[in-house]
């Protein structure tokens, strides 16, 4: 990748950089980074290819400036078949958000049929044009394939990344359909106007880890009452279903 990554690591602390600037203040980080961020480390920490990382919850509860970052993680749960890692995201000495990692060891499925929902159908993302525009100043690639964020129908899309989360440290599968995972808030919450929710929390679900650069975005479900929303989206690769991404918000206006 040669565009610039969302941070540069110093010593024990990252620097964010501009292209990690989010939509709702102009000297604030994307939701995104901050999910990234936490993901990688966790991951960096305390993953193991015998287990797989199959829920990542991140609470966001302050918008975070360009100030150097600190991320702590602490082992709840080291069992054999269940770890529990929970890591914090410091922002120029302040908590921003933070997380909690479920890793489950992989074995063998269990015996018997289960219902599944139909294959979404969609055709792979080379066979989509691409956006017209893009997204977010090109903060990653997008092929859309059917809806758009400014219509009332459902909506799929097919994301890629266009840049390292740390600089020097390529995207693993995880850390791929993390930092991706946020796009679950807008997908979900936009309307007619345009998007009116700023997500706090984003769940990303996995019953496996995506294969290739493409993710797939399937908008579930969209609820807003008082001003508090909740959407979900389904998750996929080029070789089907991997899981879900969720996502609580609240009624904002933009500082742009």
């Amino acid at each position: 990748m040669t565009n610039e990554p969302f941070f540069l690591k110093s010593g024990d602390t990252f620097q964010p950089t501009r292209a990690g600037v989010g939509p709702w203040d102009a000297n604030s980080l994307h939701g995104r980074v901050i999910i990234g961020l936490l993901g990688s480390e966790i991951e960096r920490r305390h993953g193991s290819p015998d287990y797989m990382p199959a829920r990542l919850t991140v609470d966001m509860y302050k918008l975070p400036d360009l100030s150097p970052v600190e991320v702590v993680t602490r082992i709840v749960k080291d069992g054999y078949r269940i770890k529990v890692i929970d890591a914090e995201f410091i922002s120029g000495g302040v908590s921003a958000g933070r997380a909690t990692c479920q890793l489950l060891r992989r074995t063998e499925n269990a015996p018997g049929t289960v219902w599944k929902r139909e294959p979404w159908g969609a055709p792979p993302p080379m066979d989509c044009e691409q956006a017209a525009q893009s997204p977010m100043g090109g903060m990653w690639k997008m092929r859309p394939i059917s809806g758009t964020l400014r219509g009332a129908e459902p909506r799929r899309t097919w994301m890629a990344e266009v840049r390292e989360v740390v600089g020097g440290e390529a995207l693993t599968p995880f850390v791929r359909v993390v930092v991706a995972a946020d796009f679950a808030s807008p997908f979900a919450h936009a309307s007619d106007q345009g998007l009116g929710y700023i997500n706090t929390d984003v769940t990303v679900y996995l019953h496996r880890e995506p294969v290739g650069e493409w993710i797939g975005f399937e908008t579930l479900t969209h609820g807003a009452t008082d001003g508090v929303a909740v959407g979900d989206c389904l998750l996929h690769d080029e070789q089907g279903f991997i899981g879900s991404a969720s996502c609580t918000a609240l009624a904002q206006k933009r500082k742009l």
